[in-house]
């Protein structure tokens, strides 16, 4: 399957949490992913107005949401939550939506982490948003024809 997302302009890594989202930006060419924030979700309506922010003000053409599998690669109730944040970020930004496999996203994003000179306050602070760099950095490396994700819009 072929990704719907544009191959140039910047993209927006989402990890998916039901307290938090990190999220993470691409460079316009599509190279290089970077942590840029956690938010705190709200209600329907401030989440909305966030990512709408966030698409004008990092010019974005798309969205990669982690898609969150057990190690058989099967689907789980978190999987489902994600897939309809998906669909809810495509409906109120009007950007096309990929999913893609995060199965080691927070397990990465811990060893960086731990690599550091950081307080565990200091780390879990940072782990979302890198996650969402793990998340994608690894689809921006990734076969992007592969079966490795889907896509909405």
């Amino acid at each position: 399957m072929s990704s719907s997302l544009p191959s140039t302009g910047r993209l927006a890594g989402v990890d998916f949490g039901t307290v938090r989202i990190g999220v993470a930006v691409s460079d316009a060419r599509q190279t290089l992913a970077s942590p840029l924030d956690n938010y705190t979700r709200r209600s329907k309506d401030q989440d909305a107005g966030f990512f709408r922010r966030l698409v004008q003000e990092e010019a974005l053409v798309g969205f990669v949401v982690g898609l969150p599998v057990h190690m058989s690669g099967d689907e789980s109730q978190k999987s489902q939550e994600a897939r309809e944040l998906g669909k809810w970020l495509a409906e109120v930004t009007g950007l096309p939506v990929t999913f893609y496999d995060e199965r080691y996203s927070s397990a990465i994003a811990d060893e960086f982490l731990a690599l550091g000179q950081l307080t565990k306050k200091q780390r879990q602070k940072r782990r979302d948003m890198l996650a969402a760099q793990v998340i994608l950095a690894s689809y921006l490396e990734s076969d992007r024809t592969s079966g490795d994700q889907e896509s909405l819009g």
